[in-house]
């Protein structure tokens, strides 16, 4: 790996300001990319990396510095590169085979080669059997598969791409990060080398050999982060939470707190299942149910909201959960705590609400606890997913997670910032030092 494929040094950008001014988005960005070599370009939103990876393809001009390609300078569209972008970017009125084809109808390649090399790129990333099919009769994850093979079938020396994933469900995501993994591992592969843009720091960690974090205002590179972990990486291991912890801490100017459980059983994966179900679907239940004196039969519950009874119970299970109703002979009754929440104005209810989870709901009394415990007021999603995963997959702790924070912020007994993944206590809670 000491073949330098791509070379950016002192790399500048500025654009034309409102004012007449300019606004500079790259500040001195240099480093190299070595052949086989992997590197995830981190940042938060402004700090450059999607007009730094389009330098890089030859797409824009700088405004100083270089980029070279194999020591060529780039002036124009690089040649060895191949862009895969986050909306996909297919023609809406060509086949799966005619989008594939298109990279090397623009290099002039001879349709019958064409032909043959665009269902070798369609099979390779298993859409054979779906090549005169339309983009809008495929899911996102196939779309994006027609992408990868758009790009991979001009066999270009690097893959750029600009956040290929973030379109994506979180399950369609991972499959298609492993099999991107394997295509740029497989040996009769031409591209093994791979420049990503990315604001997840666990895709980061997952596929790169190498993190260059950027700070914005302008983008400047703050951190240059070796991943030596072994592949398939795992994302419970100590050393990819470590690496996790690192580049937080290099994006954000913050390091989480990961509190460890006590002795014996792990709180978090103690709390026992939370239902999925919306905090405006429970409230309306319980209204409902109080307008009609309090106790209905749950088939004719189900009948009167226009419920599958399956598509009711998680409802059930949550206000049961909450201790604002019980179920009883195939009734469900609501108790005097749900009447009074029923019945309560809104900025009350969201006290009751808070007062009703800490008592009855432990994982979210858990986070709670850990949150204060922590020092900094602050835990990430990542950290908190990875406890919940030790005892049920990893979509199904995705799922509770996404319920125990909506009810949490409902209650302000805990923020969430999504940008960076993170739970934190309100402001007027968090130690003064955690700002």
């Amino acid at each position: 790996m000491n073949t330098s494929v791509l070379s950016v040094r002192n790399l500048c950008k500025d654009f034309p300001a409102p004012d007449g001014g300019v606004l500079p988005v790259l500040d001195d960005v240099s480093f190299d990319l070595y052949e086989g070599q992997v590197i995830a370009l981190l940042g938060k939103s402004g700090s450059g990396k999607s007009t730094l990876l389009r330098h890089v393809a030859g797409l824009l001009a700088p405004s100083g510095g270089t980029v070279h390609y194999r020591g060529k300078p780039v002036t124009g569209p690089n040649p060895g590169a191949a862009m895969l972008f986050q909306s996909f970017a297919l023609m809406p009125w060509l086949t799966v085979q005619q989008n594939v084809e298109l990279g090397l109808q623009a290099r002039g390649v001879h349709a019958v080669e064409r032909r043959g090399r665009a269902l070798s790129a369609i099979d390779m990333v298993g859409l054979d059997g779906f090549e005169n099919a339309y983009p809008k009769e495929l899911s996102g994850g196939m779309r994006q598969r027609v992408g990868f093979a758009r790009a991979l079938v001009v066999e270009p020396d690097v893959l750029l791409m600009d956040e290929p994933f973030s379109a994506l469900d979180v399950l369609t995501a991972q499959t298609l990060r492993n099999e991107l993994l394997e295509l740029l591992a497989h040996p009769d592969s031409p591209t093994r080398t791979a420049l990503l843009v990315t604001h997840s720091i666990e895709e980061a960690v997952q596929l790169a050999d190498r993190i260059l974090v950027l700070g914005t205002g302008p983008g400047r590179v703050k951190a240059d982060l070796r991943v030596a972990l072994p592949r398939p990486r795992d994302r419970r291991d100590d050393g990819f939470e470590a690496l996790v912890e690192d580049a937080y801490e290099a994006l954000t100017g913050r390091r989480t707190a990961a509190v460890p459980g006590p002795a014996g059983q792990d709180p978090l994966r103690a709390a026992g299942p939370l239902p999925d179900a919306a905090v405006e679907s429970l409230t309306g239940l319980l209204e409902f149910l109080d307008t009609r004196g309090g106790s209905m039969d749950l088939a004719a519950l189900a009948d009167a909201l226009s419920y599958a009874v399956d598509d009711l119970m998680p409802l059930v299970e949550a206000v049961q959960l909450l201790g604002y109703a019980k179920v009883a002979a195939n009734r469900l009754n609501l108790t005097v705590t749900g009447r009074g929440f029923a019945r309560a104005d809104i900025l009350p209810r969201k006290h009751l609400f808070a007062a009703a989870a800490l008592a009855n709901v432990p994982l979210i009394a858990t986070i709670r606890t850990l949150l204060l415990a922590s020092g900094s007021g602050r835990l990430r999603e990542p950290y908190l997913i990875g406890r919940l995963c030790g005892h049920i997959p990893e979509h199904a702790a995705r799922r509770q997670l996404a319920t125990a924070v909506t009810w949490g912020r409902y209650a302000e007994l805990y923020e969430y910032d999504a940008d960076d993944r993170v739970l934190l206590l309100p402001a007027e809670h968090r130690p003064s030092n955690a700002a």
